[in-house]
C-alpha cells in the first residue's frame, strides 16, 4: 500500500515537471506530495498564479531574491512573474502545488480576475506566506483539478476542471479582499474602491463604457478613478471595459452561432463594421478571423 502511495506521488511529481517545462496552463500536484520538483528548486519565473499548501512540516524559499519560510497551516501566494525557488524542506514535508493561468477561463470568469490579479499589484510589504483559513478548501480544490489535462473531447471533464478553476479563483478573490481590506491604510483604501469598480463593470460594461458613469457611481472624478484603477492593475477604467466586452464576445464566437451582426448589436455597437474594427484593435484579428481560427 505504501509503495503504490510512493509511486502515485513520484507521478505526480513528475507529470508537474513536465508541465511546469511546457509552462501549461494548468500545473497542478493533484493532491498531496512530499517533495517539489527540481524545477521548483531550481528556479522558475511563475506564469500565473501559483500556490503552495503547505500541510505538514515546513520548507524555506526564495521570491525574486527574497528569503521566505512556510510551515503547516500556511499557504504560499506567487506572484505571476517572480522567481521562485524552494530552497529547504523538512523530511516530513506534506504541501499541494497550482499553477494556473486565467486566460483559458476568461469567457466565464469577467472582471473578477482583476481581483486575484492584484497581489501581484500591490505593495511589496504585503506577506507571501499567510494563513487564510481555508487550506483545506484549497487544497481540495489541487486535489479535485488533477494533474491531466482533459482532452478536447472529453467535453464534460474539460467543462468542469474549467469550473472548478472558476470555482477556486472566486474562493482566492474573497482571501484576497479581506487581506487587502483588513487595515485602514491608503492602499486598502484603494483596493476597496477598485474592487467596487470591478463589480460595477461586470454588472454594466455591456452598455456603460464611459469613465464618467462609474466614477458618478463611485462618487469620485472621472480622472481620479482611473488613475487610482492605473496604479492598482496597471489598465484605466476604460481599458478594463473594453477588456470585459473583448472577453464576452470572444466567449460568444467560440460558444454561440449569432452573427458578427448579432453580436455588434448585444454591445450596442451602431454597425457590424465599427464592432469589428473595435474587435481588431483588442486582439489583432477580425471577430471572422478569430472564429475561423477554430
Amino acid at each position: 500500500m505504501e509503495d503504490t502511495l510512493n509511486e502515485n506521488i513520484a507521478a505526480r511529481l513528475d507529470t508537474l515537471q513536465k508541465n511546469i517545462g511546457y509552462r501549461a496552463d494548468v500545473c497542478s500536484s493533484g493532491g498531496v506530495v512530499d517533495d517539489f520538483p527540481s524545477r521548483m528548486k531550481d528556479g522558475f519565473v511563475c506564469f500565473g498564479i501559483g500556490l503552495i499548501v503547505c500541510h505538514e512540516g515546513e520548507f524555506e524559499f526564495t521570491l525574486s531574491g527574497r528569503s521566505y519560510k512556510a510551515a503547516a497551516g500556511e499557504t504560499v501566494f506567487m506572484p505571476e512573474g517572480m522567481v521562485f525557488s524552494a530552497t529547504r524542506r523538512s523530511p516530513d514535508l506534506r504541501v499541494s502545488i497550482l499553477i494556473y493561468r486565467t486566460e483559458p477561463i476568461r469567457d466565464v470568469i469577467g472582471t473578477m480576475v482583476q481581483s486575484v490579479n492584484l497581489y501581484a499589484r500591490m505593495s511589496p510589504d504585503m506577506p507571501c506566506v499567510w494563513r487564510t483559513g481555508c487550506e483545506d478548501d484549497i487544497a481540495g480544490y489541487i486535489s479535485l483539478i488533477g494533474t491531466r489535462e482533459p482532452s478536447a473531447a472529453e467535453f464534460f471533464a474539460a467543462s468542469e476542471r474549467k469550473l472548478l478553476l472558476l470555482s477556486l479563483t472566486y474562493r482566492l478573490c474573497d482571501v484576497f479582499s479581506r487581506r487587502y481590506l483588513s487595515g485602514s491604510s491608503a492602499n486598502a483604501r484603494r483596493t476597496e474602491i477598485f474592487l467596487k469598480l470591478i463589480h460595477l463593470i461586470g454588472r454594466h460594461y455591456m452598455t456603460e463604457r464611459g469613465v464618467a458613469f462609474y466614477a458618478d457611481k463611485l462618487c469620485l472624478s472621472p480622472k481620479y478613478l482611473s488613475e487610482l484603477s492605473k496604479t492598482v492593475c496597471g489598465y484605466t477604467v476604460q481599458e478594463l471595459v473594453f477588456k470585459a466586452i473583448t472577453r464576452k464576445a470572444m466567449g460568444m464566437l467560440d460558444s454561440t452561432n449569432k452573427t458578427v451582426a448579432e453580436i455588434a448589436d448585444k454591445f450596442n455597437f451602431p454597425n457590424p463594421s465599427s464592432f469589428g474594427t473595435f474587435f481588431r484593435k483588442q486582439t489583432g484579428m477580425s471577430p471572422q478571423k478569430y472564429r475561423e481560427r477554430i
